[in-house]
């Protein structure tokens, strides 16, 4: 076991969590004994991760950030991770609506399987309704406000103000650079030993990934809805699937013809981030590992990595968007819904910026979606059909999103010459 790679491990959790779910799901009170023996080490787990986010794109950004010792080369860099992110966004969500319009899961879905869903998920769907309509009630520019937090404590503590701490850490980053190298040294030293002492953290939780990953699998299987609901949306299923798919051969063309490296160095590189963003639903808390993968695997400079990737784990959801496009045609279609171009087109706006504001943790996305609803008109009771299997398309989603991440800092490194060749 010791010589196995890392994803390996990781795979081999995966499966047997699978094959023991099912297998306890046929015993009478195996649920219950994976429920409470089982599932903690898997929230241990995800918890030990969450706990490293912000410390570690804090100490990243402003390593990051002071180690280019020129403002101009943060803007540089800035600019193209920016543009990048926006650019692979809009293509996630049209690859969505295109797919979503062509197959039409929606109109398989009968009248009574719909009522079944609605009213078994109604009081959850209520939730994400009254979360959604907080952040409709601000106004236009309050993306903007809540960008910049009031308290570096306060936003510390939470780890959907993620952005908030980015933008700590890049003012923090750039006061340094303005000022004389003599001044900020002792504050350098310590974020440089800070980002050390962070790095072989996450070595130490990674060694307890497979039997994470295990317990998070093996619950996931006996908390699942019913075999009829999945039979329902399989139709669905398969749309986004297919449109994170064809996300993934974007990343694998546009990497081999950005930086001319091979397809399969590309993706047996962050593989292992893959699969633990897969068994995690979060892009932030598999960030360590995705950094650790694109600086060793791939061979992107630290300062690139340490500056692209916790910006790419806050706003560049690519893996949602795709969902967000083909899940409400989808909820749209099922209620007998014929959306103009004029609305698809809002979809693909408002999809897009909702992605942007969308936190990196397990099921945010559905939030957002409420408004990408809203938006386009469509009933965002809807939510419920959804529901059922939207658990195991998120671990799908994330995995998008966390590829996405590491082919924009390679297409950015290979810009500014700091990709290894």
């Amino acid at each position: 076991m010791k010589k196995l790679a890392l994803h390996w491990k990781i795979l081999i959790g995966m499966a047997l969590g699978v094959l023991f779910g099912v297998l306890l799901s046929f015993i009478e009170g195996g649920d219950t004994f994976i429920g409470n023996y089982i599932k903690p080490f898997g929230t241990i787990f995800i918890n030990l991760l969450k706990l490293i986010a912000v410390p570690l794109i804090l100490a990243s950004l402003v390593k990051g950030v002071s180690d280019l010792k020129d403002i101009s080369k943060l803007s540089e860099m800035g600019g193209r991770t920016i543009v990048t992110y926006l650019i692979t966004t809009l293509t996630a969500v049209t690859i969505g609506l295109i797919l979503v319009n062509v197959i039409q899961p929606g109109k398989s879905i009968s009248v009574d399987t719909r009522q079944e869903l609605v009213e078994a998920y109604s009081s959850d769907t209520k939730a994400k309704q009254e979360a959604a309509a907080k952040q409709q009630e601000a106004g236009p520019l309050q993306a903007l406000i809540d960008v910049v937090p009031s308290n570096i404590f306060l936003a510390a503590s939470n780890n959907r103000n993620m952005l908030q701490v980015i933008f700590f850490a890049l003012f923090f980053g750039i006061g340094m650079i303005l000022l004389p190298v003599k001044k900020v040294k002792p504050v350098k030293k310590f974020f440089d030993s800070f980002n050390d002492i962070i790095l072989k953290l996450i070595d130490l939780i990674m060694f307890a990934a497979p039997y994470g990953v295990f317990a998070l699998l093996a619950a996931l299987v006996v908390e699942a809805p019913s075999l009829e609901l999945f039979q329902a949306l399989a139709l669905y299923a398969i749309t986004l699937l297919l449109g994170l798919a064809i996300m993934i051969l974007v990343y694998m063309l546009i990497v081999r013809l950005f930086t001319k490296k091979k397809i399969s160095f590309f993706i047996k590189g962050i593989a292992p981030a893959q699969l633990l963003a897969f068994s995690t639903s979060s892009s932030a808390a598999t960030l360590p590992v995705t950094m650790e993968c694109v600086e060793e695997n791939l061979g992107v400079d630290k300062e690139v990595a340490s500056f692209v990737l916790p910006i790419g784990a806050t706003i560049n959801m690519d893996g949602t968007s795709v969902y967000q496009g083909v899940a409400a045609v989808f909820i749209a279609q099922a209620f007998g819904l014929d959306l103009s171009l004029s609305a698809q087109l809002g979809i693909v706006f408002t999809a897009t910026l909702a992605s942007i504001g969308t936190a990196a943790v397990p099921s945010a996305g559905i939030v957002m979606l409420v408004i990408v609803l809203a938006q386009a008109g469509i009933p965002e009771a809807g939510l419920a059909l959804i529901f059922a299997i939207d658990r195991p398309l998120d671990m799908c989603r994330t995995i998008v999103n966390v590829t996405g991440d590491a082919a924009v800092s390679m297409i950015v490194g290979k810009s500014i010459g700091k990709l290894k060749d």
